[in-house]
């Protein structure tokens, strides 16, 4: 049902990499959780219009989906990137979105690899562990903006995924994290959703877009990446808390 109230504040999460601990990839050992925070009204007059513009300079319809992996490897609706000169045509439109787009940005990044080895069988999900790190800082963030209401869109994965994380979230926001109280969770309103990636939710394809870049300046650091240097000013940065984690 639609809320009395709507909030001034909405947030957007998704992921990059799997969370399992027991497969881990060699070629991308990281799980990392990419969440956009964003005014109401801007999402509403700026940044779904933005992202409508762009589909429908490339497509004759807006319900392209917006998916990382499906951009860089030309595939689905974005095939005809393959074509000469329309790869770099596409890329260029998205840069100029990105760069524009007011979005308050949360990355966390998990090292499987390393957390299996430090914390063995009590290593913690991955999943579950970024979604703390970030929401300790989400919490940060609200304060400063002197508010507690924070509805949560996260990509649905799967039903017992959904109803896991979901059960995650609500144990985090009843009984705090080990560095913050259960009491400051306790004053926010934070209902959280799930939607598919055919929703076609402009938020969740903001944070996806943002976070294979994020997941590659994490692995290395010292190689181009223009896509990140397009969005990495808008990671949070306040009273010398970032939104920037990386863990171990």
């Amino acid at each position: 049902m639609p809320e009395a109230a709507p909030s001034r504040l909405i947030a957007f999460f998704d992921e990059c990499g799997d969370h399992s601990l027991e497969k881990i990839d060699r070629d991308f050992p990281l799980f990392v959780l990419s969440t956009v925070i964003v005014e109401r009204r801007v999402y509403q007059e700026q940044i779904i219009p933005a992202l409508g513009r762009l589909k429908m300079r490339f497509w004759n319809h807006e319900g392209v989906n917006l998916h990382s992996r499906d951009v860089r490897k030309a595939l689905g609706d974005f095939a005809f990137m393959q074509l000469p000169g329309k790869r770099a045509m596409v890329l260029s439109a998205l840069s100029e979105m990105m760069k524009d787009l007011p979005i308050t940005l949360f990355i966390t990044a998990i090292h499987k690899q390393e957390h299996r080895e430090r914390y063995g069988m009590a290593a913690s999900n991955p999943y579950d562990l970024a979604l703390t790190y970030t929401f300790e800082r989400v919490l940060h963030f609200l304060d400063g903006e002197n508010e507690t209401h924070l509805p949560v869109t996260a990509e649905a994965r799967g039903k017992n995924e959904d109803n896991e994380l979901e059960a995650a979230f609500y144990r985090m926001m009843t009984q705090g994290t080990r560095f913050i109280p259960a009491t400051r969770f306790q004053r926010l309103n934070c209902p959280i959703s799930f939607r598919r990636k055919t929703d076609n939710i402009a938020g969740l394809q903001i944070a996806d877009l943002c976070a294979h870049p994020a997941a590659r300046r994490v692995l290395n650091p010292a190689q181009p990446n223009q896509a990140w240097d397009l969005v990495c000013d808008r990671v949070y940065k306040r009273g010398g808390i970032t939104g920037w984690k990386i863990f171990p």
